[in-house]
């Protein structure tokens, strides 16, 4: 395999990977605390209204439905999920992702969380750092707290990649 197939199917692996995890750690808050997790169709909605040029709405939740937004949603989650996933393989190269260890990994992960307080919390008429909430500072530990589960996700999908790619 040559380096570019390598670091492509590695990047694959560790973002769907890391995005599972964080959905598995989400999926648990939920059964056993009772926490709601993040409609994905929302950001389907959001995504969905790109195409008009509409980015920034003052409520997601009231803006008009785009057709299949909780798929796109879900879609959009993986991929960005993906694409972190490069970033951390960008900033650490190939041998990293052959030895994997654990800090650069959640660094990452925790880095992350800059992309729902300066740009998507914004765009859904949160605020920054999800400021016109009702519980800000809940919602900016629940972020936080799932960008560190997603950075825990990226070493544990390295890991794991490393041990099935040769």
């Amino acid at each position: 395999m040559n380096e570019v197939s390598e670091i492509s199917l590695r990047v694959l692996t560790i973002g769907v990977g890391a995005t599972m995890v964080q959905d598995l750690w989400s999926e648990l808050l939920k059964r056993v605390l009772g926490v709601v997790p993040l409609n994905w169709a929302m950001v389907g909605r959001w995504v969905g209204h790109f195409p008009s040029g509409r980015f920034v709405h003052e409520s997601i939740a009231k803006a008009a439905p785009v057709p299949g937004e909780r798929p796109l949603g879900w879609l959009t989650h993986y991929a960005i999920g993906v694409g972190f996933a490069a970033l951390l393989l960008g900033l650490t190269g190939l041998d990293w992702a052959r030895q994997p260890t654990p800090l650069p990994a959640i660094m990452v992960g925790v880095a992350t969380v800059l992309a729902p307080f300066l740009i998507m919390q914004p765009a859904f008429g949160m605020g920054v750092a999800a400021s016109r909430t009702p519980a800000p500072a809940i919602a900016r530990l629940r972020s936080l707290l799932n960008h560190t589960v997603f950075g825990v996700g990226l070493y544990l999908a390295a890991l794991l990649t490393a041990r099935l790619l040769p």
